[in-house]
């Protein structure tokens, strides 16, 4: 090379490119593992089908359920849960007994351990049957009967069109998938699930 010449600038190798490359498919590696962890083991997606838990949820709506809650505690009374029915479907209902506790339903009124239970989530269903003449609740009663340990007893909040445990039985923990947190479809439903 002759003094007081330019050197010619030599091009980049595309190690950054190289680099750049691998970090995106590292982002996008834990990214898809993160979603896989969420899915299967934290929340999962659930479509409301049927009329069981109107007046409050409706066909079509999309809730998020926390499948992990249970294993830290156990179901409590008032939350809205999802769970593994015996047809092999999964069933959208309301946890009405715990474990230990006594169950009684008679036309609209829920009794647990003797004590009429509030419902606050059905009372202006109730409330409106009554102004028309009838119960809200048409189905047969449900004689008074002692849940058993480690399971819950649970009915749609559409007392008169409900498949629940008053036909299918006490519902074991172990079938439970989780609790109903969010309404995310339609956007204009977007909440939480108050218990």
């Amino acid at each position: 090379m002759q003094p007081n010449q330019p050197i010619s600038a030599t091009p980049a190798k595309p190690v950054q490119t190289k680099n750049e490359t691998w970090e995106w498919i590292k982002a996008l590696v834990i990214a898809g593992v993160l979603v896989i962890i969420i899915r299967w083991f934290l929340f999962s997606p659930f479509i409301v089908d049927g009329d069981s838990m109107h007046p409050n949820f409706f066909t079509g709506e999309r809730l998020i359920v926390n499948k992990l809650v249970y294993d830290i505690r156990a179901p409590k009374r008032g939350e809205v849960i999802v769970f593994h029915a015996p047809e092999g479907k999964d069933y959208i209902k309301r946890v009405i007994a715990l474990p230990g506790e006594t169950v009684k339903v008679t036309g609209d009124k829920v009794y647990i351990n003797g004590e009429e239970l509030a419902q606050p989530y059905i009372q202006a269903a109730i409330d409106q049957a009554v102004k028309e003449g009838h119960p809200y609740n048409t189905l047969k009663d449900f004689p008074e009967s002692k849940v058993p340990d480690g399971e819950i007893f649970a009915m749609g909040d559409n007392r008169p069109n409900s498949k629940d445990s008053r036909m299918i039985g006490f519902v074991p923990y172990n079938k439970i998938v989780g609790r109903a947190e969010v309404i995310f479809w339609p956007v204009k439903k977007i909440s939480f699930i108050h218990f």
